[in-house]
């Protein structure tokens, strides 16, 4: 049976590539357990117990040389996961990031082309976040790629994208794999940076890579008390406590939320599958959600009396809308999302109150007013008010 290392593998995304894997492959697992993720007791969080027993766990950090030596023994594919993720943390914990997810992924190749191991594939966890603001139509100057949006517009309540060439209203068109990359966040520049060094390396090593591009990935495991890394989970806190929500900007914001199974079988149907050989490929649903319509589903299904207030504030570096075109996935990869955004937040939202049950949501509300505290005290975070 060959083997398949997945860095990063106890985290959210990792716990659903073990479940598809398991039957077919020999998984290891190698993650360092962030307290970010995992709470300060591994051991005792879900993702640890939902997969402890159909894997090989190593405790380690990508940043640690022997410990990669120790994960990558025998190992035939690599799908890497392991990186930090929150796009509002990145702006001020630049060295973490680039710690973690540029000199992590370094150290991974370094081993491999020192040690000459025979890895087949390597597969990359990477993110919409790479194209900036995306794909819009001008009609003037056609399909364009808007740049960050203006601070003085965002005070004065405008948030909608403006063509780049001539500052006109645009309409949203699904992202595809062909648009220019701008990322405007720093998690994003080391998504790009990710890319670019399995571009380069992966040619000189001959070994094929497949690139995945995910969307807003949610499901069951996601972590409830990381502040940094989803509105799901805030507004789940908030609403099981019928306290009152605040949205940023408009709350038309958007975003293409894709299910974690989903984005489980697409990533594994790519380890054998030569099709995706050094392709860049979007993993989404193809449509997108407004912040607003998200927070009034959860509060149907939590039965909640929350009042979903719009404050106007905004995070620096945020995107407007995110929408993808997932044709090159359903062609090379045979993607179908199984999951519609109703049926998954259905889903969701029982897992959530399972979890409620445990306190598992206890400190979660702590940590995310911390989190707006941080960025408005290094000025990544604008009040309406201001």
């Amino acid at each position: 049976m060959e083997k398949v290392l997945i860095t990063g593998g106890a985290g959210f995304i990792g716990n659903a590539i073990v479940q598809e894997l398991k039957e077919k492959y020999e998984v290891v697992v190698l993650d360092n357990f962030s307290p970010q993720i995992h709470g300060y007791n591994y051991e005792e969080s879900y993702l640890y117990k939902n997969i402890k027993k159909k894997c090989e766990l190593i405790k380690g950090d990508v940043r640690n040389t022997e410990d990669l030596k120790k994960a990558l023994k025998d190992v035939h594919y690599i799908i890497h996961l392991a990186a930090e993720t929150g796009t509002g943390q990145s702006m001020y914990e630049i060295n973490r990031y680039t710690d973690v997810n540029i000199k992590g992924l370094s150290n991974l190749l370094e081993v491999i082309i020192r040690d000459k191991l025979p890895i087949k594939k390597i597969i990359l966890s990477s993110s919409r976040s790479v194209y900036g603001e995306g794909m819009y139509f001008c009609e003037k100057h056609g399909v364009v790629v808007p740049r960050l949006r203006k601070i003085e517009d965002m005070k004065n309540g405008d948030f909608e994208v403006k063509c780049p060439v001539c500052g006109s209203e645009v309409e949203l068109r699904n992202t595809t794999e062909e648009c220019e990359l701008r990322p405007i966040s720093y998690y994003a520049y080391t998504k790009f940076a990710q890319e670019k060094m399995l571009e380069v390396m992966c040619k000189i090593m001959e070994i094929p890579y497949t690139i995945f591009r995910y969307q807003n990935v949610y499901g069951a495991g996601q972590s409830l008390n990381n502040p940094y890394t989803g509105i799901l989970s805030i507004f789940s806190k908030l609403l099981l406590k019928n306290q009152d929500i605040n949205i940023f900007e408009d709350g038309k914001e958007s975003r293409d939320f894709v299910h974690v199974s989903d984005v489980a079988a697409a990533t594994c149907s790519a380890i054998e599958n030569a099709n995706t050989d050094y392709e860049h490929i979007n993993i989404g649903s193809g449509e997108n959600v407004s912040v607003i319509k998200v927070a009034e589903i959860l509060k149907r299904l939590y039965e909640s009396n929350s009042a979903i207030n719009i404050t106007g504030d905004f995070r620096k570096g945020d995107i407007r809308h995110n929408v993808a075109d997932i044709t090159r996935a359903k062609k090379l990869c045979r993607f179908n999302p199984v999951y519609t955004f109703e049926k998954g937040m259905k889903e969701f939202t029982i897992w959530v109150k399972e979890q409620n049950k445990g306190q598992s949501l206890e400190k979660s509300e702590d940590l995310f007013e911390r989190s707006l505290q941080e960025m408005q005290t290094i000025g990544m975070l604008v009040k309406a008010e201001e």
